[in-house]
């Protein structure tokens, strides 16, 4: 266990803090009655989940959870890749105007001082805090998670976090190793456990904290798994038997695929037992039964998640919260299993795209829970549960996770945010995403048009960057000095079409002339998107909704 000293220290800090701010708060916020909200933020998390159809996942908390919400069944994030779709959604920008495509700039140097989610909270009177990887570390978020612009305290990590990629692994060999498959008895690792239940106590200790506040807070909980290296407590492997673990229903590389669509997974290919396989690069493949191994370990880490969401939403339920505090839960992109011969995210397809995305506000998509009555009662995924639940109000509707930020606005009371001009680089506080309300019946004084006055089909817009047309060691995340071609792509109830074209970084500018490749999947005939027809269907054409 970490030194308990610490992490009192560091509790003391916190409440010190939120003194103070509450001190200095303006007695003009009218914020008595407003809506706490917990944003429960997961690194790397595909709808793969019994609430999104999944049979095969025990995922009994997060189903529970969407049982009580509005359950978003076609999210997309805007770039499958952790800090660029992080900036997007917690500023609401795409990629384009954040000027964030690889992991080296931090956007309010780089592109605009844009306002971000907490920012806005806290500056209509909401404490404000961080636990584990929500904003995405480094220079992307100024090496301090954007304090202190998004938060009222420090932000927390965990401790233990500093040992994820070090060798903790125990190998066939009875040595520790850095792999990508890293099941462990958590009482021989360093601190004795693991960053994620490290960010479940702190949060814990949040809630337990703000419990008698007179003012409402924001707390964002960023989780780690199912990140790589898949190093989760090893008794989660007995759900998934090898004999039970399917391969992806698409594992080969698809004939028509241009190169410059396809991302090489270097970073699994960095670790030591994938090392071991000695695989080609950059098309693999992966041997058959290690396939079968990362699918089990991805689920299991899921469930592992799942265990710690549900510790989090049980202590909001015992501590009375759960009446008064919004929850919203999803991703920050999607994670290929083999699909198209891919692993990791680092593409546009939806695999990589499509992220869970749910709403629970008290009240609204759940009745308020009776005097005694818990909303979310812990699930051990161990125990024999008898049928999946049935998510709440489901949404089919496109959406997008830039609209994150004008609807958890909307649903806590503030004003929604106006929509961005067009550039809006100068404007500190605007969102490009449409809001969500309307889905919750919640009169939005501003109607989500555009500017033409007609409402438009819904669709969702995601991009990826490459340095060159063929896969090479930098495919999937080239820095920004080395984008030479922007793939862009639109999502719609029929189609995904991706037009790969020259890009310049130097004046962060897309040439659409000067196209490379082209994609075009028709989802209804081809769900798994492996059948380009682009040059079937002179894709060359260019939708005028391309661009958003």
């Amino acid at each position: 266990m970490p030194p308990r000293g610490r992490s009192h220290l560091w509790l003391g800090l916190v409440l010190g803090l939120v003194c103070a701010s509450l001190g200095s708060a303006d007695p003009a916020d009218n914020t008595q009655d407003a809506l706490n909200v917990l944003l429960i933020i997961v690194d790397d998390l595909r709808p793969s989940l019994g609430c999104y159809g999944d049979k095969l996942i025990r995922s009994p908390n997060i189903d529970q959870l969407a049982s009580h919400s509005f359950v978003f069944q076609n999210a997309f994030v805007q770039q499958a890749v952790c800090a660029p779709s992080r900036v997007s959604f917690l500023t609401g920008r795409r990629p384009d105007t954040t000027r964030l495509y690889d992991f080296n700039s931090y956007w309010r140097v780089h592109a605009g001082n844009f306002s971000t989610i907490p920012q806005y909270f806290k500056e209509n009177g909401y404490v404000t805090m961080s636990v584990g990887k929500v904003f995405h570390p480094g220079i992307s978020s100024n090496h301090s998670d954007d304090s202190p612009y998004s938060w009222s305290v420090p932000p927390y990590h965990p401790s233990s976090e500093q040992y994820e990629n070090t060798k903790t692994c125990e190998g066939p060999d009875g040595e520790l190793h850095a792999n990508l498959l890293c099941p462990v008895d958590v009482t021989h690792v360093p601190e004795g456990t693991l960053p994620d239940k490290q960010s479940t106590e702190q949060a814990v200790r949040l809630l337990e904290m703000m419990r008698t506040s007179a003012s409402p807070f924001f707390l964002a909980v960023g989780y780690h798994k199912p990140h790589i290296p898949f190093r989760y407590p090893k008794e989660f492997q007995r759900l998934y038997p090898l004999e039970n673990i399917t391969l992806a229903p698409d594992p080969q590389v698809p004939a028509g695929l241009p190169p410059v669509a396809y991302n090489p997974w270097m970073d699994i290919r960095q670790r030591e037992d994938v090392q071991a396989l000695n695989l080609s690069v950059p098309y693999g493949p992966i041997p058959v039964d290690f396939q079968r191994k990362i699918r089990q370990s991805y689920f299991a880490s899921v469930s592992y998640l799942d265990t710690q969401v549900g510790q989090l939403l049980s202590v909001l339920d015992d501590l009375q919260l759960a009446n008064s505090t919004i929850v919203a839960f999803t991703s920050d992109h999607g994670w290929a299993l083999g699909e198209h011969g891919e692993w990791a995210k680092y593409s546009n397809f939806d695999i990589t795209t499509r992220v869970p995305l749910m709403f629970y506000v008290p009240g609204r998509t759940a009745p308020l829970p009776e005097a005694g009555e818990k909303l979310f009662p812990y699930i051990n995924p161990f125990d024999s549960i008898s049928e999946l639940m049935e998510p709440g109000r489901q949404v089919l509707d496109l959406v997008e996770l830039v609209s994150l930020f004008p609807t958890l606005a909307g649903l806590a009371g503030l004003q929604v945010p106006p929509r961005c001009p067009i550039p809006s680089f100068h404007v500190q506080l605007c969102r490009e995403g449409q809001s969500l309300l309307k889905h919750f019946r919640v009169h939005d004084s501003e109607e989500d048009l555009p500017p033409n006055g007609i409402p438009r089909e819904s669709i969702a817009y995601s991009q990826y960057p490459r340095p060159a047309d063929s896969p090479q060691w930098n495919s999937d995340k080239p820095s920004l000095k080395d984008i030479k071609v922007m793939g862009y792509s639109i999502r719609t109830i029929d189609y995904r079409y991706t037009v790969w074209v020259g890009f310049s970084p130097h004046e962060f500018l897309a040439n659409f002339s000067d196209v490379h490749a082209g994609e075009l999947y028709f989802v209804d005939s081809d769900p798994l998107q492996d059948h380009n027809m682009y040059n079937e269907s002179k894709g060359g054409d260019l939708p005028r909704s391309l661009t958003p």
